[in-house]
């Protein structure tokens, strides 16, 4: 596997675990720290997606 793939994967994980710490009614800095997070997320399932489609990682893992 190519090495910006599995880059991709560390990236896609550490980024659903960093959506997973905002819960509930949020503040302003909260949400946009979550939305930073899903958009880390989403580029790195656009990586993981170009090399495999079945390598999207969800932001529900872990569920």
């Amino acid at each position: 596997m190519p090495e910006r793939v599995l880059r991709a994967e560390i990236e896609a994980e550490c980024a659903v675990r960093e959506v997973h710490r905002y819960r509930g009614p949020l503040c302003d800095d909260d949400r946009a720290d979550r939305e930073y997070a899903l958009s880390h997320l989403a580029r790195a399932n656009k990586i993981l997606a170009a090399h495999h489609p079945q390598l999207v990682i969800g932001a529900r893992r872990g569920h």
